[in-house]
């Protein structure tokens, strides 16, 4: 009897599961602000109007900065950056964070180089720990259902930016 009710539940709970690609039910942006270390990136994604675009179906990969990474920032540039009359600057350091396709750690090489939603390309180096620029991944292999977040210790600038 309890065997048997077991499995009906178990079935039930299966069939009323939705389905999701890669078993992942929570997309770039649900994920990051689930995490609770990514507040200030998701307030710039909102910002800049890209919540709409990392929900999509993607697949992205988002190298993306804690919010310890955003405080090393220079007093005021986050403020700056959040501010309406710099919406177009904030867009392009952002999506210079984000690499179209779904790239696993497994797929980095030394010395690659990898264009950027942005236009510009990041240099992406795998020997003594992985660097994305100058920032160190200190996560890898976030799965999402759109993608993968690879967590970064520090806000990458596009040249444009500088």
């Amino acid at each position: 009897m309890f065997r048997r009710t077991f499995l009906s539940v178990t079935a039930v709970a299966m069939l009323s599961t939705p389905v999701f690609a890669g078993g992942h039910s929570k997309d770039i942006v649900d994920t990051a602000v689930d995490a609770g270390s990514f507040t200030t990136l998701v307030a710039a994604v909102q910002a800049a109007g890209l919540v709409d675009t990392l929900k999509g179906e993607g697949p992205f990969t988002v190298f993306a900065p804690t919010d310890d990474a955003f405080a090393a920032l220079p007093e005021g540039t986050v403020e700056t950056l959040l501010m309406p009359e710099n919406k177009d600057k904030l867009v392009a350091i952002l999506t210079y964070h984000v690499v179209p396709g779904k790239v696993m750690s497994t797929d980095l090489s030394n010395n690659m180089m990898a264009a950027t939603v942005e236009g510009g390309e990041i240099t992406i180096m795998t020997e003594g720990g992985v660097k994305v620029n100058q920032a160190n991944v200190v996560q890898a292999d976030i799965e999402t259902s759109n993608g993968v977040i690879h967590v970064i210790d520090a806000v990458i600038l596009p040249p444009s930016a500088m």
